[in-house]
């Protein structure tokens, strides 16, 4: 399958072609509730967001700040399983079939090898998934995503960081379809007050090592963040920030608040890739 064929991808080129980054949002699944979390990223889509990461609740994730800690917690006390993650994904896409927004899965490894692998695939496939971003699996162990994300059409996003090395980082760009996901800090995620400058160095890395599409993520909270961000990078994530929209304002804050994000992705004259 071609990078061409990549729904993130697509998604990402549209907003290029207009002169802009790309704005990717995150939402864990199942919080507040299932359905609240369908709202929230049917609004996060009719706001703005080209792309849109849906997380799997984990109870022990290593690379999450304070407030999506707190929101995935609240989720699996509630009863949040993971195959509900594929009803949030179809409630999604289907309501916004309209806009193109990629729709994508951020989880750790473990929950989709609980689930089987093919079995994950096919059923994300069949939701309208774009595909998967998996923060703790490198391409070295992945050969069976490989098969299964080649076999029903889906992106694969892995990580890279300011530590990787160059032979990671050409190996990890080679592996990505849709986009490579560049943290642009070490550590958690969370609101931060200014963007790491690592970020810019995370993005010429990747590009150097043959990455397609660099997105950057980690620490935006910000229309300035966006603003800065957008000028070199290819997407712009964000996290922390729309969950704590969701938790304190509801699904509508969500959209108010990727309405303000959206703002910051025109890219000033002379920026760019």
């Amino acid at each position: 399958m071609s990078t061409s064929a990549s729904k993130s991808g697509a998604a990402i080129d549209r907003a290029l072609a207009e002169g802009r980054a790309a704005l990717v949002g995150y939402l864990p699944a199942g919080y507040p509730s299932v359905e609240e979390s369908i709202a929230a990223g049917i609004e996060l889509a009719r706001n703005g967001a080209d792309l849109i990461e849906i997380g799997i609740p984990y109870s022990d994730p290593v690379m999450d700040g304070s407030i999506i800690q707190a929101a995935t917690t609240e989720a699996l006390a509630k009863g949040f399983r993971v195959p509900s993650v594929f009803d949030v994904v179809r409630g999604i896409t289907e309501a916004t079939a309209d806009l193109g927004t990629a729709v994508l899965v951020m989880t750790y490894w473990n929950p989709v090898m609980r689930m089987g692998v093919d079995e994950f695939a096919r059923r994300l496939a069949e939701a309208g998934g774009a595909g998967l971003i998996t923060p703790d699996l490198i391409p070295d162990e992945a050969a069976e995503w490989f098969e299964a994300s080649d076999r029903y059409g889906l992106d694969r996003v892995f990580l890279v960081a300011p530590s990787s090395s160059p032979e990671r980082m050409a190996l990890t760009a080679k592996a990505c379809r849709g986009f490579t996901y560049g943290v642009s800090l070490m550590g958690v995620t969370g609101e931060r007050t200014s963007v790491d400058s690592a970020a810019r160095d995370v993005v010429t890395a990747a590009r150097e090592a043959g990455a397609e599409r660099v997105c950057v993520g980690l620490g935006v909270s910000s229309a300035e963040h966006v603003r800065e961000i957008a000028a070199y990078a290819d997407g712009v994530i964000v996290g922390s920030a729309l969950v704590k929209a969701l938790r304190d304002g509801g699904p509508s804050a969500v959209g108010q608040l990727a309405g303000g994000l959206r703002e910051g992705l025109a890219r000033t004259a002379g920026a760019g890739a």
